[in-house]
């Protein structure tokens, strides 16, 4: 019997990639919902078009009507990776993280109490843990929730809700928590297609701060199979960290970059320090290597230079 699969945010950057993930390695139809916002795009999932196990609805979760339209038929899980997630624009205006990520997520728990799918997985972040000072060990499932700006604030509280539900209703929920990604598709505001983009037009590229906050980066398709093991084998109830083990200071991956492209570093800028800037994330992963047997199998390097020939590719096809 088919199973049917509902991708919230699936035009996105970490959701698309996703679903390429699954229509070349299950068996699973997919639905995708995305409102199609400004992190949304359609140049991502037209590959998926031509698959019969792909279909997508424009769709806002934080609208509970339009919602509704979404579920013609029972889902085997939904998988949320829709949100609002970048710490400026947050900063700048916090209303859309609070309406996606916050109100969006308890509309499809409701879907799930209802008996419309019939498990979910919460798609979260590192930063819900807060920062870490440099000699701290990594973050555990069991660090507390310590949120330092409005995205990562809105995430913890839709991990909240979520926990709420499991624990009140017991239904089948499970939470992932993953360090920062970086793969194709990318949005490019974010920090490395960002600096993979100005380097390759000779333009500035913006360092925040000393540029020594420390990030733990992890390769998009190594976080995808993740996913795709907790949603085979995860444990309801349960919180699953997915990390790289890659740390690095943002100076370190800028230079590291612009040495991949044989480019100057008089290319960086420092420039005033972001609000709430965490200083450091590391996630322990020991927990779903235990008890899942996933590990991350592509290394920084190796990511990297991938990533830089999809954003070389995309440049040239837009010329």
């Amino acid at each position: 019997m088919s199973k049917h699969l509902l991708v919230t945010g699936g035009a996105g950057f970490i959701g698309a990639n996703f679903i390429s993930h699954l229509l070349n390695h299950s068996n699973y139809f997919i639905t995708n919902v995305d409102s199609l916002t400004y992190a949304g795009n359609n140049e991502n999932i037209k590959p998926f078009e031509k698959s019969n196990r792909y279909r997508f609805i424009k769709c806002d979760i934080g609208n509970e009507q339009e919602l509704q339209f979404v579920f013609d038929q029972e889902y085997e899980a939904i998988i949320n990776f829709a949100a609002e997630s970048h710490v400026d624009r947050s900063i700048l205006n916090a209303a859309p993280f609070i309406h996606t990520n916050i109100i969006g997520t308890f509309n499809l728990l409701q879907a799930v109490l209802s008996g419309k799918a019939r498990k979910m997985i919460q798609i979260s972040t590192d930063e819900v843990y807060g920062s870490l000072k440099p000699q701290d060990p990594p973050f555990t499932e069991e660090t507390p929730l310590a949120p330092n700006n409005p995205y990562s604030a809105s995430k913890a509280s839709a991990d909240l809700l979520v926990r709420s539900f499991y624990k009140t209703h017991q239904l089948p929920l499970i939470i992932t928590r993953c360090s920062n990604n970086y793969g194709p598709m990318q949005h490019p505001e974010k920090f490395i297609p960002k600096i993979i983009t100005n380097a390759l037009n000779n333009e500035e590229i913006p360092l925040y701060g000393d540029g020594f906050n420390i990030r733990d980066w992890i390769y998009v398709e190594d976080h995808c199979r993740a996913i795709h093991m907790v949603l085979e084998k995860g444990v309801p109830g349960e919180v699953y960290n997915i990390g790289g083990a890659e740390e690095k200071t943002n100076l370190e991956v800028i230079r590291f970059i612009l040495k991949q492209l044989g480019k100057d570093e008089h290319l960086i800028k420092h420039i005033e320090d972001r609000k709430g800037h965490d200083r450091r994330y590391a996630m322990n992963s020991t927990k779903l290597s235990r008890e899942l047997g996933w590990k991350p199998l592509v290394s920084f390097h190796e990511g990297i230079q991938k990533t830089i020939e999809w954003y070389k590719h995309r440049r040239h096809e837009n010329r």
